[in-house]
């Protein structure tokens, strides 16, 4: 996050109000956990490093406050990213698989072949890049091809429902792949499934079978809270990220 990123902002939407701009550069960060759970966002701080003043960024923080992602902590006077834990994963996963796995089973009936070759492709892709821990690979991979499966479910309630929960999946899937990639998860017996997850969902897809599609992501989201749980070798996985 730098002052140039946000020149950028202002020479794209330069009728944007300055403080929506501030917080969607914040929001970016959060979400790709550049900034980190738990980091105390310091409103002159932030307000240097854009060559700004203090009102757009305390106005942002105030709107992230509001959409959930940062809390206010009286007792340390201070704003802070909202942190991650695994039992709010495990909430938020209850309802990923709710709506991913219908997505899955609605697209095995409605997605096209240009679709199907695209969802191969990112599984395959994404495949390679575990096998590489290439977290830039995964991270280019991984959420694309959840959302071409939403897209291509043909309902638009299951649409919907899934931007509601994006921003704060996208988080602890950030967290996941970062995860992956280290070399002390080597062993984690949950990887293998991790990895050829997608290659199930598509093959079910592909072959038409919707049963099979929805058993298949619902398989892949458990495989994806069990890996994480297990990443922190009986202690809480998220602690290493703050």
């Amino acid at each position: 996050m730098d002052h140039y990123q946000l020149r950028k902002m202002i020479e794209a939407q330069p009728e944007a109000k300055l403080k929506d701009l501030v917080m969607q550069l914040l929001y970016d960060e959060i979400i790709s956990l550049k900034l980190t759970p738990g980091t105390r966002l310091n409103v002159n701080q932030i307000a240097s490093i854009l060559g700004i003043s203090r009102t757009p960024v305390a106005e942002a923080i105030v709107g992230l406050t509001e959409s959930g992602f940062v809390v206010n902590r009286p007792e340390q006077a201070g704003s802070f990213v909202l942190e991650l834990s695994l039992p709010d994963m495990i909430s938020l996963y209850q309802v990923r698989n709710a709506i991913e796995s219908e997505a899955a089973y609605l697209c095995a009936y409605n997605a096209d072949d240009p679709t199907i070759r695209e969802l191969t492709r990112l599984s395959d892709a994404f495949r390679d890049s575990v096998t590489m821990r290439d977290i830039r690979g995964m991270r280019d991979t991984d959420m694309p091809f959840h959302q071409l499966i939403i897209d291509a479910c043909g309902n638009a309630y299951l649409k919907r429902s899934y931007e509601q929960i994006r921003p704060y999946l996208t988080r602890y899937q950030a967290s996941m792949l970062e995860f992956i990639g280290r070399k002390s998860n080597s062993g984690n017996p949950w990887l293998s499934s991790v990895k050829y997850n997608h290659t199930a969902v598509v093959s079910a897809i592909r072959m038409r079978l919707p049963d099979l599609a929805r058993q298949s992501m619902a398989d892949h989201v458990t495989s994806s809270l069990s890996f994480t749980s297990m990443s922190g070798e009986g202690f809480d996985p998220f602690a290493s990220l703050k």
